[in-house]
């Protein structure tokens, strides 16, 4: 269990008092205070900074103004949450993206929480990016949170677990989630992975996201995206200077543990990673067009 002093220093971090009794509501806001001010992003990866999935590590990079991916965020989350007297669970999972990416299935490439409140257990997830607001309760039906549909239903793919559908809108189709628990060392091969394949998502490109109220804002190597009351914003970055400070601005991520040439060699990397998606892009849109003549 963490210390009071690491459970006053992440509230802070939070922006929030501290919650009283555990309860549904003090857990709403816990929930949407993280995914407000603690952003999912695989930054540390971009840098060629390995990190482990220790959850008082992880706490101790969210506590110095960063943020981190699945196994970090929710990690860190569940170490706070139990040290605020709530019944957490880690559980195997698997974010279902695109069929010739990643099909449904709890594979641990996703860590999902459980927490049983007052006699239900709900999902808690403050690290799927654009997904949940709040934690929902593990009851098949639709929901809605700021501005994004929901659907949670028994897996079909995971005997005796469930599947959240994903709002079409989103970065994701859905995840797939055991009931039975798990620990750290289950996810300890996905995370090699994760961090380090050439194949992984999270090498291939810089990914930033953060929930809010709202929608949700996501900037993935260059291209920042925005959902709100207006609808789905979409605009190109154009220089490091205008990149890092949306880092900054929109996401809290000043990045002050990076020197000047680490943030010349992040830049590089996403510059090339863009053009060489564009490339792709417009070699795939000349395929579709019919031949002069």
């Amino acid at each position: 269990m963490i210390t009071r002093e690491t459970v006053e220093r992440y509230l802070h971090r939070l922006r929030l008092p501290h919650p009283g009794a555990p309860g549904p509501d003090a857990l709403r806001r816990l929930h949407r205070a993280h995914v407000e001010h603690v952003p999912y992003e695989n930054l540390e990866i971009q840098l060629g900074r390995p990190t482990s999935i220790d959850p008082e590590e992880s706490i101790d990079r969210i506590l110095r103004g960063r943020g981190g991916y699945c196994y970090h965020l929710n990690g860190a989350f569940s170490a706070l949450l139990d040290a605020l007297g709530y019944q957490v669970s880690w559980h195997l999972a698997g974010v279902h993206t695109p069929p010739a990416e990643q099909p449904p299935g709890a594979d641990g490439n996703h860590l999902a929480l459980t927490v049983l409140c007052e006699g239900e257990r709900l999902l808690v997830d403050v690290a799927l990016g654009d997904g949940l607001y709040e934690p929902l309760p593990l009851r098949e039906g639709s929901y809605h949170q700021a501005r994004l549909d929901y659907r949670m239903a028994p897996s079909e793919a995971v005997p005796g677990g469930w599947r959240l559908q994903h709002d079409p809108r989103g970065s994701f189709l859905g995840m797939d989630f055991s009931l039975e628990p798990a620990a750290p060392a289950d996810f300890a091969a996905q995370h090699e992975r994760l961090s380090t394949a050439a194949d992984s998502p999270f090498v291939r490109a810089a990914v930033v996201q953060r929930r809010h109220a709202d929608g949700f804002e996501m900037l993935r190597g260059l291209v920042l995206i925005r959902l709100d009351e207006a609808g789905r914003q979409v605009r190109e970055l154009g220089s490091a200077e205008e990149w890092f400070d949306v880092l900054d601005s929109r996401f809290g991520l000043a990045l002050d543990d990076v020197g000047p040439a680490e943030r010349a060699g992040l830049w590089d990397r996403v510059q090339a990673v863009h053009r060489a998606w564009q490339q792709a892009q417009a070699q795939a849109q000349a395929a579709k067009e019919p031949a002069a003549g």
